[in-house]
């Protein structure tokens, strides 16, 4: 309010006196952070109160509020009309002084008083995988975490004595843990200590590094231990704010290099070992983070959220390590998402999304804790809207974006009903029910903090943060920040710092995709491109709009208080939008004339059920988790599950989705796992004239498999059970397998009896629990299979595969099955020269290199032979590169086949494609044998299933 525009001078002036004497009154109850006598303050010496806090709550609100504010004291921050002379100190201490005029002489109290703050909370980073304990005492630190390396010790430890009854829980959240690095960094920044920025960017990683194989993080993790407590992830609570520091810790580290050495952290007399390491140079730089958030942000569009075919685009709660759909709720705190997408360029997402929430305020004049996009109601109970601010951000960052106006309308919105309905003679209340109206004794924080702070800015284009073209960010707590042009912690170079990367090259390795999109146009006849979408009443229709009742008034509790304020006018009693249809709040003039809604698209399902049959088995046992995906062993009883909602690049133009196997047995699947049946158990059970599920074998692909020789200079890894000599030992499929790290040994004498000794207490175990006898051990196959995909061409030339049976897929251990076709191979070079006649008739398998002359030309060079099962059964030719084929046009011969000399070929050659250049033509000279493994696939109504895999 301070910089507020020149039109409130008196209002401004009287904000910035203000913001001076609270400083005053702060460093009068808490002193100014130093040690001496000034630092005792009326209510305590700093921040030493015997007072239990969350860490990331503290860090949020209290660290940051006090940085922030620093930062605005001495000119960091800017303040229209303020321009503070005593800007040189930088390092807590520093005796550099600022004279107000309230006569209060501002030497760096606040940011004395954060460090202070901040060094209490150190205690709660001493754990083994570097996230922080939920909570600390302020003037005890954690005696309630017993396993704190701080209580170890039995004479300096702060365990008590009597041990607590109800342990304090160390369960932290991603969030929590993860999102300090704002705060911290630029303290350490301007105290010249990076013992904050270390930490904070440690606890970073430790969330990041446990992250699923699929790219999402959960939300409860466990501090001690690092393993997830809960397997749903989403981008609400629990999680939000990680996601959104990876993002903006990019902008505020941007082209400034990592912080300086760690000093070690106190102990009491315990080691600490590993426990206060630098995070890796690689992990310091603002790029480091941006790659986090555009791989969690591929992440959380692949598998949280939901495109058109869902009504409007809107994200879900899912499964952490699959990406299944787990709950079909969104929460207020998810409101930042749009604003942060906006931030980093993702706009036509950002306003999509935004949508959704701006339908829901229009409902309930506020956003519930949580709403089921599935029922259209309040979720489990969660009615209440605390004063939250996530949705009035991404409001004010998506003005920023578009200058459309549709915003400010939608603030005006927000205004009016926060004034209507939550305003009390004594603050502003939360809503306990959105329903009614309920008010909630209780008014948050982050109410002024960000709410007011984000409308404020929204309708003030010309605040000088707005103007800032400067690397500051919000916190999540809503409080700018900056790192300071010149501090103790950022005077190295680049150059000194090794692995850091220059910003030259930083901005080379962002793609073109990385470049921020610009404004949508605005549509003829209307001033708003968000008016004129063609998806706008896609959001009103989830939202169920459509079926409120219109209400014309609305009872207020400020109607009575309004008698005597003339500032308070009809339109702030009476909403102008609640139970209204879309578009809510704005002037006739912001709609397109003749303006139309575009189709609503609705996803096509079904369930393709099996019927039991008296031979089949039934119960949980037919389906076995794999890697990545189910492994179906009956077809018996079966019930999946399909949506028709998967885009693939081949099918676009024929403009239909492909399938996907949603759910099997009521077992929800994610968007990447498979069902995988076998072919003889579909072969026994699937009728080919049931139109719903019908096997069809892909006419264009196929795998070739090669067993390949062993490498003479290999080394088979040494077990437990391959030292062994002369002695009988256990099957493989009953022995465990003890793979022995040498290293780990003091010496290499000691190492064989070690591992002898293991063996034979295998050996022992597996014949207490095995009562059949034990053969003496099989050596393992020394051949390799590899399976490589090959394309099949078109054309008047191409002939069909041989009648021979598919190679056998690997088994559940990965080992090969079976034997392959054929075992007599010629490798060539190109084949543009003709090739000795007795070839074809002495191998069952020709290999060419590519180029060099045409396909047609290859196989005219092929002598003629007499067809056998010994001759020549396949021509294999090898294409450069090393891309997926079915990205690449299937080759067309478009001449029949011709011998060497111009005479139709009486036996057509068949001729399959393989990618991988060099690296495949070296693999087909190490082949000992080859087969083929043709594809198959299903397809329901004529469209495939895409994620449905016949072995």
């Amino acid at each position: 309010m301070a910089s507020s525009s020149p039109s409130g001078i008196l209002k401004r002036d009287k904000a910035l006196a203000t913001f001076q004497s609270g400083v005053a009154a702060l460093v009068e109850q808490y002193g100014d952070g130093t040690n001496g006598a000034s630092g005792i303050g009326k209510r305590a010496k700093g921040f030493n109160l015997d007072s239990k806090v969350q860490v990331f709550e503290t860090v949020i609100r209290g660290v940051g509020g006090l940085v922030s504010a620093h930062q605005f004291a001495v000119g960091e921050l800017p303040i229209r009309s303020y321009h503070p002379k005593g800007k040189k100190f930088r390092k807590a201490g520093s005796s550099a002084s600022i004279k107000w005029p309230n006569n209060f002489v501002y030497n760096g109290q606040l940011l004395k008083l954060a460090e202070n703050l901040a060094r209490r909370l150190l205690p709660a980073f001493l754990t083994p995988t570097g996230l922080p304990y939920p909570r600390v005492n302020l003037r005890h630190g954690v005696p309630f975490y017993a396993n704190s390396p701080l209580n170890h010790n039995a004479e300096t430890g702060q365990c008590p004595k009597t041990p607590n009854p109800s342990a304090e829980l160390t369960e932290t959240c991603s969030a929590g843990a993860g999102s300090l690095i704002l705060e911290f960094t630029t303290l350490s920044r301007l105290t010249g200590d990076p013992i904050f920025e270390q930490l904070a960017k440690r606890a970073f990683w430790s969330v990041w590094e446990r992250k699923s194989l699929i790219g999402l993080v959960g939300s409860g993790i466990d501090a001690e231990s690092g393993q997830w407590t809960t397997p749903y992830t989403g981008i609400g609570a629990g999680i939000d704010s990680f996601y959104e520091y990876a993002a903006k810790a990019s902008v505020l580290l941007s082209g400034s290099p990592g912080a300086d050495g760690l000093p070690p952290l106190p102990t009491n007399g315990t080691s600490s070992s590993g426990l206060t390491q630098l995070v890796l140079d690689e992990q310091q730089t603002g790029d480091a983070f941006y790659r986090v958030w555009q791989n969690a942000h591929a992440s959380i569009k692949r598998h949280l959220y939901r495109g058109g075919q869902y009504t409007h685009p809107h994200y879900i709660q899912a499964d952490l390590y699959t990406g299944a759909s787990r709950a079909f709720w969104v929460d207020s705190l998810s409101a930042f998402f749009p604003g942060l997408l906006t931030l980093f360029g993702k706009l036509d997402e950002a306003i999509e999304t935004h949508l959704l929430f701006t339908a829901l305020w229009t409902r309930y004049s506020a956003i519930p804790e949580r709403w089921s996009t599935s029922s259209g109601g309040i979720e489990g109970g969660l009615s209440w809207w605390g004063g939250r601010p996530e949705f009035v951000e991404s409001t004010y960052h998506l003005y920023q974006a578009t200058r459309d106006p549709w915003y400010l309308h939608v603030g005006e919105m927000v205004l009016r009903d926060i004034k209507r309905r939550c305003w009390t003679r004594c603050g502003w209340s939360g809503i306990q029910d959105v329903r009614n109206g309920e008010q909630s004794d209780r008014m948050e924080s982050f109410f002024l903090g960000e709410t007011t702070k984000y409308l404020f800015l929204l309708f003030d284009p010309n605040h000088p943060l707005n103007k800032l073209d400067a690397p500051f960010v919000f916190s999540t707590e809503g409080h700018p920040l900056i790192l300071p042009r010149s501090s103790p912690s950022s005077r190295r170079s680049l150059k000194e710092k090794p692995g850091l990367a220059k910003s030259s090259e930083v901005a080379q390795s962002q793609s073109n995709s990385d470049v921020c999109t610009i404004s949508p146009p605005m549509a003829p006849f209307s001033i708003s491109a968000t008016a004129a979408r063609g998806d706008l009443f896609h959001a009103a229709k989830l939202a169920r709009l459509h079926m409120m009742p219109t209400r014309e008034n609305l009872d207020s509790p400020l109607t009575e208080y309004s008698i005597d304020h003339p500032s308070i006018t009809v339109s702030d009693v009476r909403s102008p939008s609640n139970y209204t249809y879309f578009p809510w709040t704005l002037p006739l003039e912001l709609v397109p004339r003749n303006g139309m809604s575009s189709k609503i698209h609705t996803r096509h399902t079904f369930d393709i059920t099996f019927p039991a049959t008296p031979n089949s088995i039934l119960g949980p046992g037919i389906l076995q988790r794999m890697g990545n995906g189910i492994l179906v062993t009956s077809m018996g009883g079966l019930r999946l599950g399909v949506i028709q909602d998967v885009t693939s690049a081949l099918n676009s133009e024929a403009g239909f989705d492909l399938y996907r196997i949603q759910a099997v047995n009521n077992i929800l699947l994610g968007k990447d796992e498979r069902i995988f049946l076998g072919k003889e158990t579909v072969s026994n059970v699937v009728s080919p004239l049931d139109p719903n599920f019908t096997r069809v074998r892909d006419p264009a692909s196929l795998d070739v498999v090669i067993d390949l020789a062993p490498v003479k200079d290999e080394e088979p890894t040494v077990t437990a059970t391959a030292v062994m000599s002369n002695t009988t030992t256990m099957p493989p499929s009953s022995a465990p397998s003890i793979t022995f790290d040498k290293s780990a040994h003091s010496s290499g004498e000691a190492a064989p009896s070690v591992i002898h000794a293991f063996s034979m207490l295998l050996q022992q175990v597996g014949l207490l629990i095995s009562d059949a006898p034990v053969p003496p051990q099989t050596p393992a196959s020394p051949t390799l299979r590899k399976y490589i995909s090959a394309m099949l061409p078109t054309g008047l030339g191409a002939a069909p595969l041989p009648d021979v049976e598919d190679a056998l897929a690997l088994d559940m251990q990965a080992r090969p099955q079976g034997d392959l076709t054929w075992n007599s191979i010629y490798v060539s070079d190109e084949g543009c020269e003709k090739l000795p006649k007795p070839v074809p008739q002495e191998h069952q398998v020709i290999v060419m290199k590519p180029g060099g002359c045409s396909l047609t030309q290859k196989l005219q060079n092929i002598p003629t032979f007499t067809p056998s099962e010994s001759t020549l059964q396949l021509l294999v030719i090898i294409e450069e590169g090393a891309g997926p084929l079915n990205s690449r046009p299937r080759p067309v011969l478009d001449s029949a086949q011709m011998t060497s000399k111009g005479l139709p070929r009486r036996n057509p050659i068949p001729m399959v494609i393989v990618g991988g250049g060099d690296e495949t033509y070296d693999l087909m000279r190490r082949a000992v044998a080859m087969g083929i493994k043709r594809r198959y696939g299903i397809r329901a109504q004529g469209i495939p299933i895409s994620n449905l895999v016949i072995m």
